[in-house]
């Protein structure tokens, strides 16, 4: 579904890259966990394969072709990734269902709302349709922005810390909410954070990212029992 291959950025040619000679690949279906301290990359990386950040080098492709590379270079908006930013980042003049059309696009407005009310009742938001952004609770909000991202039917979902500002205890309910629905849907997702709960309880595989080197990359049970170094096993186990 995605294959990373040897991407680098420089913000500066008298910095050390953000991101540096990083590949890994997704499966159809699996769920990654890009884990790593502030400044590691991994925002910068989900950036690039989103289309928000142009990589200096190397190549970006989905099952759909070359997003990047070899002269190619798709728009983001042509990509078919959804993102889901920290607080959800809804249009806030527009109403939940509002939110929902606009990902959707243009069709009857009886089919507009029979297609919002499917998505919303999956993340188990039913009768919130006709809510503004400000009305909801930072949970809620989170789970209209996976809706919406849902809603344009990508291939890929790409989460930016989706969780950062919320309380503990709806993190960990949010987080088993959104594998749930991403594994119904049969879609495949890509989670930044630096929460190492997340990492473990979100995804199929980890990539602990260090001053934007992939240093290490397997299973979330491999990782966490086998850190490859003392940063990793600091990092993934939370200590």
């Amino acid at each position: 579904m995605l294959e990373v291959q040897n991407i680098s950025k420089s913000f500066s040619e008298n910095e050390i890259p953000a991101v540096h000679d990083v590949s890994f690949r997704v499966a159809a279906g699996e769920l990654l966990s890009l884990v790593g301290e502030s400044g590691s990359g991994k925002t910068t990386l989900l950036r690039m394969i989103a289309g928000l950040e142009v990589p200096d080098t190397g190549q970006i492709r989905t099952n759909r072709g070359c997003l990047f590379g070899e002269g190619n270079w798709v728009v983001p908006e042509q990509r078919r990734i959804g993102l889901v930013f920290q607080g959800g980042a809804l249009f806030p003049h527009m109403s939940v269902a509002q939110n929902l059309w606009y990902a959707i696009g243009k069709l009857p407005k009886r089919e507009l709302s029979e297609l919002s009310d499917e998505y919303l009742k999956l993340v188990q938001l039913e009768g919130k349709s006709k809510r503004y952004p400000h009305e909801l609770s930072g949970g809620e909000r989170q789970r209209v922005a996976l809706a919406r991202a849902l809603a344009a039917k990508p291939d890929l979902i790409l989460l930016d810390e989706p969780y950062s500002n919320l309380d503990v205890a709806l993190t960990a309910d949010l987080r088993e909410q959104v594998r749930d629905v991403l594994q119904q849907k049969k879609i495949t997702g890509v989670l930044v954070t630096h929460d190492p709960a997340d990492a473990r309880h979100f995804a199929d595989r980890i990539a602990i990212l260090r001053k934007g080197v992939l240093v290490q990359l397997g299973l979330v049970k491999d990782v966490v029992d086998h850190p490859c170094d003392m940063y990793c096993s600091l990092l993934i186990r939370g200590r």
